[in-house]
């Protein structure tokens, strides 16, 4: 079967980059090499950083964001992807650059629990501070016809500490017992699902570890990813 190929705007970070790499083979039907995806993959960790430029420069992240996704078109991708859920916030100077089509992370994310947990209307997120910030969970969770709950200051804070961990290299024990701790602790306060709006959280976390259904946007966005090339 012939695919479309994806070009992968990657590298924040590496690790989720190849873990949402991994996925999408995992996911796709293959008997031999040829029947995979090509995946043009720019892995850059250089771009700046997504927490730091929501409160200041955004352009130093959308210019670089919009200069590896013309490249990546360059190079012959039928369709683009990002694995970072908070990068998508700095999408509107983007998207008008682009020729090719966007999956978006956060809208296919939010879609999913509508159609897996329709009755749900209480949803957990977990996600950076910037991403929060950004209100792009929050409004396009309010657009679904449901209400976000996130974490108090000082549970949020404790989940940005734990996402620079799992980003050192940090995926012990320690770090899923109190990422676990925080998912569990929006059920107490009337998540009926919970949202992993970081692609590092499932480095560590899986629905296994939960006693509530849990969407894991990388597993989201490999499923579609593969969709999409096989259209």
């Amino acid at each position: 079967m012939k695919h479309k190929t994806v070009g992968v705007l990657g590298g924040m970070g590496p690790d989720a980059t190849v873990d949402f790499m991994s996925a999408v083979i995992a996911l796709t039907q293959a008997g031999k090499d040829q029947d995979h995806i090509h995946m043009i993959v720019d892995n850059n960790p250089g771009v700046p950083d997504r927490q730091a430029a929501m409160k200041g420069d955004r352009l130093a992240v959308s210019k670089v964001l919009g200069d590896m996704a013309l490249r990546l078109e360059a190079a012959g991708a039928d369709f683009l992807v990002m694995p970072c859920n908070t990068a998508h916030a700095f999408l509107p100077e983007v998207l008008p650059k682009l020729h090719v089509p966007f999956i978006h992370i956060v809208n296919e994310t939010v879609a999913e629990i509508a159609n897996t947990q329709p009755r749900a209307r209480q949803v957990g997120v977990m996600a950076t501070n910037a991403c929060i910030e950004s209100d792009v969970y929050q409004s396009a969770i309010l657009a679904s016809g449901r209400r976000s709950i996130l974490p108090p200051a000082e549970r949020q804070q404790e989940l940005m500490g734990l996402i620079h961990r799992i980003k050192r290299g940090d995926k012990g024990k320690a770090v899923k017992r109190a990422m676990r701790g925080i998912a569990m602790d929006l059920a107490k306060q009337g998540a009926e699902v919970i949202v992993a709006g970081c692609t590092e959280i499932p480095l560590v976390l899986g629905k296994d570890e939960l006693d509530l259904p849990f969407i894991s946007s990388t597993e989201v966005l490999a499923r579609r990813t593969v969709a999409k090339a096989s259209e």
